[in-house]
């Protein structure tokens, strides 16, 4: 009996760490203030496209070059009579999806191989540390310009799982490293002594140690997404079929915004950009916290 409560003891704090990460992200301001601007910009856009309709789509659908506040187009339109307002609702979620699938893919592959390298170690861990050290040295950036050149018409999603597989190598070597001192850790060695399987110990033990951090990687890697795609769209390497807030960016600057003082088609996705980063970092300094209790004291 002593023996099992100790073991209990032990494993449970991993148990308890688990459960508290959404009651302290909820009293974290950071993440909340981040987490609510992030979902209004969602929200608006939902409902922004169920009010507008396809038709503000159109070209022609408005007067060309009206500007900012003219009923119908409170955010103006572009040079071809495209409601700008009508554009962000279908820009924002698509960029975000970009964020959303990257993320995921860069994260789940990245912790996967990162566990799987800390702990079983010997010839796993040697293979797989070359294989992360030859993605960590590819300059992916040249890559995806290069993929996206030849495989033009690309969705949004092709693109952003393309930036995801892009995306991993990263987190893995950052999870190995932690999971390599976990592991030396008493509560894994009381988990051997318990009958716990390597599959079991690293994801009941050594996962909810980790879950602060991959959530912060996750936000960080949320946003390197958005840029990368944002970056390929401007080059006219982004999607051709939907739009997102770097291909509004790009048909702005293609169709002379800046040389016909068009300042509202190309500032106002911009502006959204620097929101939508903003309110990320906020979530991401807000999981910073959580994982690192220290930057809660100081702050």
């Amino acid at each position: 009996m002593a023996g099992a409560v100790a073991i209990e003891a032990l494993v449970a704090p991993s148990v308890v760490e688990t459960r508290s990460i959404l009651r302290q992200l909820s009293g974290n301001r950071k993440f909340m203030v981040g987490f609510f601007i992030f979902m209004g910009l969602l929200v608006a856009s939902v409902v922004g496209a169920l009010i507008l309709g396809p038709v503000a789509l159109r070209s022609g659908a408005f007067a060309p070059r009206l500007g900012v506040g003219t009923p119908g187009a409170l955010l103006g339109t572009t040079s071809l009579g495209q409601n700008i307002l009508a554009q962000l609702t279908q820009a924002i979620p698509n960029s975000m999806m970009v964020g959303l699938v990257a993320a995921t893919i860069g994260t789940v592959i990245g912790a996967a191989l990162g566990l799987t390298s800390g702990y079983f170690g010997g010839k796993v861990d040697a293979a797989l540390r070359v294989l992360i050290d030859v993605f960590l040295s590819v300059p992916s950036l040249l890559f995806l310009i290069l993929i996206s050149s030849l495989l033009r018409g690309l969705s949004v999603v092709a693109i952003a799982v393309i930036i995801g597989l892009f995306a991993w190598a990263w987190p893995a070597r950052a999870v190995r490293s932690q999971v390599l001192s976990l592991k030396e850790q008493p509560f894994v060695q009381v988990g051997l002594l318990s009958g716990l399987t390597g599959l079991e110990i690293v994801a009941g033990e050594l996962m909810p140690h980790l879950v602060p951090w991959l959530g912060a990687n996750f936000i960080n890697a949320f946003i390197g997404a958005i840029l990368t795609e944002s970056g390929l769209a401007i080059l006219g390497l982004g999607s051709q079929k939907d739009m997102t807030l770097g291909g509004m960016i790009y048909w702005s600057l293609n169709y002379g915004a800046l040389l016909n003082n068009l300042w509202w088609w190309w500032l106002t996705p911009v502006v959204v950009l620097i929101v939508l980063f903003g309110a990320l970092y906020m979530m991401h300094l807000g999981l910073d916290e959580v994982a690192n209790p220290r930057l809660r004291t100081q702050s």
